[in-house]
């Protein structure tokens, strides 16, 4: 099969497109023919060797963690899904690999694709609605009423976390260009801070939650934000020690992780502060109740461009520039 792949680590190597094997079909695994895959800063960064301390892959590899299609062969054991199903899938860490032109996936992080979806939209959603879903319902457990702070309400995770939020009930702060501040209102921003003009620490108190996914100026601006008793989700890091206990992480990089987060950790514990660093979970079952908010119209997909497959690397350079309105998608089939 056709598929755009990492030979070693690197920044300057651009992703080569070339011959891979079709993958291996286990006896609970389901084989999607790719129709299209969302793209993310996670695909980059793992390129770029980021994050082969706590993600270590075998090369060659193929990137890629949002994926729609049609099941093209099912395991023996599989129950859910049968051939011609339309699906949508995060698959998990260590099985990635959705540009390419097949994937197998265990049919427990797979969802029947929301009906109201093209193949396009429904790849755009898994890993920015599943981390938004962990952070804000799992982690957070956002309530109505609440206030939540969103960074970056313009990107992927900030334009569904926006709309998950409201749904919710929450009052909904969130910060982007002066050029996106309708724009992220017409998703459910209650305020919008112009972060080229303003200060969003100046400008919010007392809130209850703050998904975080910007620098370290941000996240120490975000705990002041807080009121006692707050909760500060990081999907930018440092990791914490309980991440690290998730993963099975070796000593030494548990050493590290707790070294680089034990600053944040005690300022957080000194304000009455609960710190979280979240790397989302392939997850299918949460993947299908975010289907059945989007088949309701609670929320629907944001996307800046649809790109063919032969110009990955061009959308993953874009991706990686910070410049996306919402997803970026490849279309494969």
């Amino acid at each position: 099969m056709k598929a755009f792949i990492v030979d070693r680590y690197g920044k300057k190597d651009p992703l080569r497109l070339g011959d891979m094997p079709e993958p291996t079909l286990r006896d609970d695994d389901v084989l999607i023919e790719i129709h299209a895959a969302g793209l993310n800063l996670l695909d980059s960064k793992i390129k770029n060797g980021e994050f082969k301390l706590i993600l270590p892959y075998r090369m060659p590899l193929v990137l890629g963690h949002d994926v729609a299609g049609v099941v093209a062969r099912v395991g023996s054991r599989v129950r859910q899904f049968k051939v011609g199903d339309e699906v949508y899938s995060r698959p998990p860490d260590h099985r990635i690999g959705t540009f390419a032109q097949f994937i197998a996936v265990n049919e427990k992080y797979v969802a029947s694709k929301p009906k109201n979806l093209t193949m396009d939209e429904a790849a755009s959603i898994p890993l920015v609605g599943l981390t938004a879903w962990q952070a804000l319902v799992e982690r957070a457990h956002l309530t109505k009423g609440q206030k939540v702070f969103i960074q970056a309400g313009s990107g992927g995770v900030g334009s569904f976390a926006i709309q998950l939020a409201k749904h919710i009930g929450a009052t909904v702060a969130t910060t982007t260009s002066s050029t996106n501040t309708q724009w992220v209102k017409s998703l459910g921003a209650d305020i919008v801070i112009d972060y080229k003009k303003d200060d969003f620490e100046t400008v919010l108190q007392n809130y209850d939650v703050v998904l975080h996914s910007q620098d370290g100026a941000a996240l120490e601006k975000s705990l002041r934000v807080l009121k006692p008793g707050g909760t500060l989700i990081s999907i930018s890091g440092p990791p914490d020690p309980a991440f690290a206990k998730r993963i099975g992480a070796p000593w030494f990089v548990s050493l590290v992780v707790r070294l680089l987060s034990s600053s944040v950790r005690k300022k957080a514990a000194g304000r009455d502060l609960k710190y979280s660093f979240l790397f989302m979970q392939a997850h299918g079952e949460q993947l299908r109740e975010i289907t059945r908010l989007i088949e309701a119209g609670a929320i629907r997909p944001v996307i800046d461009r649809v790109l063919p497959f032969e110009s990955t690397n061009d959308a993953l350079a874009y991706v990686a520039a910070g410049r996306a309105k919402g997803k970026v998608v490849v279309k494969i089939k």
